[in-house]
Order: structure tokens, then C-alpha cells, then sequence
């Protein structure tokens, strides 16, 4: 088979004609856009990365003073010194538990 290209069919050698040079500026071109392109999508999703790392931040941040809140708000255990047990006799209270031990 002469010098042709298999692609195209054509018997021009690689790199000739009037054209390369400005094919190959397209390419440059092309090339330099892509890369641009590129860049910008790793900087958006480096930002968002970075978004997600603070918005998470921020919530275990608000959960971890809910849960001392919370710790916080827990009806403390009486000492069964103190304990008084009230139940309802006819329309009087009747409490047990409220005699004083130094009698």
C-alpha cells in the first residue's frame, strides 16, 4: 500500500499542507481550554469539599451541646432520706415518709 493514511484514505504525508499549523494552533487551543476547564472543576470542587467539611463541622458542633443540654436537663436521683411518697384519701393527702428521724 503506497503512503496513505488508513483513516482518511488520503496519500498526503503527515504534517503537510497549509493547514497543520493551524491545526495544530486549534489543538494548542483546544488543549489550553480543556485544561482551564479542568482547574475550574477541581477549585468548585475543592470549595465544596471544604463546605461540607465546615457545614458538618458545625453539626456535630450543635449536636454535642444538645446532648450536654440534654445531660443537663436529667432529674438528679433523690436520697431516699428525702423521699416522700403522697397518696389521696378521699379529699385529704396522706404523705408517708415525712417523720423526722431525730425525734
Amino acid at each position: 500500500m503506497p503512503d496513505t493514511d488508513r483513516l482518511t484514505g488520503s496519500s498526503a504525508p503527515r504534517g503537510a499542507g497549509l493547514l497543520a499549523p493551524l491545526a495544530w494552533l486549534g489543538g494548542l487551543i483546544a488543549a489550553g481550554v480543556a485544561v482551564t476547564v479542568g482547574a475550574m472543576l477541581a477549585i468548585f470542587t475543592a470549595a465544596a469539599v471544604a463546605l461540607i467539611a465546615v457545614v458538618a463541622g458545625v453539626v456535630v458542633f450543635l449536636g454535642g451541646i444538645a446532648l450536654r443540654a440534654r445531660r443537663s436537663l436529667r432529674p438528679r436521683p433523690v436520697a431516699a432520706e428525702g423521699v416522700i411518697e403522697a397518696r389521696k384519701v378521699g379529699d385529704t393527702w396522706v404523705t408517708y415518709g415525712w417523720e423526722r428521724q431525730d425525734r
